[in-house]
């Protein structure tokens, strides 16, 4: 693995597969709901406590409109998340006034809390921070604080999270509303590979939180077995070309070929390789061999190495890219 490509994998760089409509449409109904939030908390707060509370919802307009299937995002988790961390955030200012150490035990209880009662939701954490730090507009409220304005300012995120994020086919919320989905991967004849059971068994193994249902998991994993029954392995290779070895994690690889030389039987092909294992790296094995390792011809669309069929095209008129020293 490339310097570079080992330092946007430590850095989390997010490959958003995602439309450009997708993503219009995120940012709209974020600013539909944060609108009406905006105008709520300055009704009710001053200017700075305002800011505050708004920027909590503000994370939580992210999750629900750019990530609206997410399980960080669902009703219960943006409800209870909000007004569990906010009663502990009033909680730990009443009882313990405005000390330094007021701030860091709001928010660390709170996220215990949200996570013992199954709604954990990050922005919860802005939330109890708010009722700490927000001054004397919001110490005020007291244990008002929980329903204005964060009740009324949660109950109009889910209002228009309801009626945006449902006007589109492929967005339903909450997530109960999809239709019904895989519940386990099969192959061909239907046999099961992997269960429903086996999926939430291997989420609890991982002992963290991941955003995303189990059923989501299995529909994921059907949808890329049918595209993996849809192909056949290459035929013959091609300079300028790129195949993967159909691996799945850190063994997953995908190489370009630069140039072949050499005769019928003794030829050989020169390759860089571009994704996953030993990015960046050159190498040259024996015609048979490069084909027995290339398991699919792939391309890249938008930095994600789709399959392509088995034969690749021959009218790709560019020259092949020179083998690197």
């Amino acid at each position: 693995m490339s310097r570079f490509s080992a330092l946007v994998r430590w850095a989390g760089v997010e490959l958003n597969t995602t439309s450009h409509a997708e993503k219009l449409l995120s940012g709209l109904g974020a600013l539909l709901a944060l609108g009406a939030v905006c105008t709520v908390c300055h009704l009710w707060l001053d200017g700075t406590a305002a800011i505050l509370v708004a920027s909590s919802m503000g994370a939580s307009a992210v999750l629900l409109f750019a990530v609206p299937h997410g399980t960080l995002s669902q009703p219960w988790p943006v409800i209870g998340g909000h007004l569990v961390s906010a009663a502990i955030g009033v909680a730990c200012q009443q009882w313990l006034g405005s000390t330094w150490l007021t701030p860091a035990l709001a928010t660390g209880l709170a996220i215990c809390a949200m996570q013992y009662l199954g709604c954990l939701h990050p922005p919860g954490g802005a939330t109890a921070l708010a009722a700490v730090i927000g001054g004397p507009a919001i110490h005020q409220l007291g244990y008002g604080y929980l329903v204005t304005p964060i009740l009324v300012n949660v109950a109009l995120l889910m209002a228009v999270a309801l009626i945006f994020n449902n006007l589109f086919s492929w967005r339903r919320y909450p997530l109960a509303w999809m239709p019904a989905r895989a519940q386990g991967v099969h192959d061909a004849a239907g046999r099961d590979l992997l269960s429903q059971e086996d999926l939430n068994a291997a989420l609890r193994s991982q002992n963290s939180i991941v955003a995303v249902s189990t059923e989501e998991l299995a529909e994921l994993f059907e949808v890329a077995l049918k595209q993996a029954r849809q192909g056949k392995r290459p035929l013959e290779i091609k300079d300028g070309e790129c195949y993967s070895n159909g691996l799945v994690g850190a063994e997953w690889s995908v190489r370009r070929v630069v140039r072949q030389l050499g005769q019928s039987g003794k030829r050989r092909v020169h390759y860089k390789v571009v994704a996953g294992a030993d990015a960046g790296s050159t190498g040259s094995v024996a015609y048979m061999e490069f084909l027995g390792w290339a398991r699919v011809y792939v391309h890249e669309v938008e930095g994600l190495w789709l399959r392509q069929p088995a034969t690749p095209p021959t009218d790709r008129p560019g020259e092949p890219e020179a083998l690197a020293s």
